[in-house]
């Protein structure tokens, strides 16, 4: 099978070329170097010559403050290139796997999301995210994956427990958030969750994160536990607890965003959720290797 990923230096994609390494697929990772997915003409005279037989788009604006001001680069690439790309899958007969997230939820529900519950998302990126989803249902409704996923982290890349890390080892004390509810998710599941959508051509859209639910404190507190612990860092020090109100951002946060992830057990059989506290441990590990 000839698999295209779109996005070739992220989190996503990094673990995604580990999982796709010794596998029998031609896999062909395409940057910003190779295409413009903002361009139909660059799509098909790249995409063209690689007989696709399923697209997984890795590839987003993430810069979820910056958006609010940024909205055209925004929509571009989460809104307009997935347009584009599914236009291109539903012309030469490619399945889609796309990433979308938690954000196009508005954060209020108080108990995990289902796939089918409505979305409201509060910014521009969010809103971006959802533009983009819904140009994906429309156009490939019989032959998509649309995978939501949060709090992605890996060891490749800029991400918060990195940035947790480097503070961690710099700062006297830190202040992190305690009332913004989500799970935290190795970016290795989620391409093992692509890669199952993609083989199976699993249709629908569907939740993935890592299994739990903890805050950005909660989180933070099991970084530096599990760091020192590993020698990542030499001493713990404190942490304290705020609320959002005392760390003010230009985009709104989703206050709870846990995803319920019942239809992925069933549809991706092959993977497991595993909790996020083991997840962390195991990509600490991998930094200390």
């Amino acid at each position: 099978m000839n698999i295209v990923i779109i996005g070739k230096s992220g989190q996503l994609a990094f673990e995604l070329s580990r999982e796709l390494e010794n596998n029998e697929h031609d896999v062909t990772f395409l940057g910003r170097d190779d295409i413009d997915i903002t361009s139909s003409d660059s799509i098909d005279a790249t995409l063209a010559p690689l007989s696709v037989d399923v697209l997984i788009n890795a590839s987003a604006y993430t810069a979820v403050d910056k958006a609010e001001d940024d909205t055209v680069a925004c929509n571009a690439i989460n809104m307009v290139a997935v347009k584009n790309l599914a236009n291109f899958c539903k012309a030469n007969g490619a399945f889609m796997v796309h990433v979308s997230t938690d954000y196009v939820f508005n954060g209020h529900k108080g108990s995990p999301y289902l796939t089918d519950d409505p979305i409201e998302p509060q910014g521009a990126y969010g809103k971006s995210k959802a533009e983009g989803e819904k140009a994906l249902l429309e156009i490939l409704p019989e032959a998509s994956c649309l995978i939501r996923t949060a709090w992605v982290y890996s060891s490749h890349g800029n991400n918060f427990v990195k940035t947790m890390l480097r503070l961690m080892a710099e700062k006297p004390q830190l202040t992190v958030i305690d009332d913004q509810i989500g799970t935290p998710t190795w970016a290795k599941g989620l391409a093992e969750a692509c890669v199952s959508a993609a083989e199976n051509k699993t249709v629908g859209i569907y939740h993935w994160t890592d299994e739990g639910v903890a805050s950005w404190y909660d989180f933070a507190l099991a970084i530096q536990e599990l760091a020192v612990e590993k020698g990542l860092l030499d001493k713990s020090i404190p942490v304290l607890p705020i609320p959002s109100s005392q760390y003010p951002t230009p985009a709104k946060r989703p206050h709870y965003s846990v995803l319920d992830k019942q239809t992925a057990r069933e549809a991706f059989a092959s993977c497991k959720p595993t909790h996020w506290r083991k997840q962390l441990a195991s990509m600490l590990d991998e930094l200390k290797a």
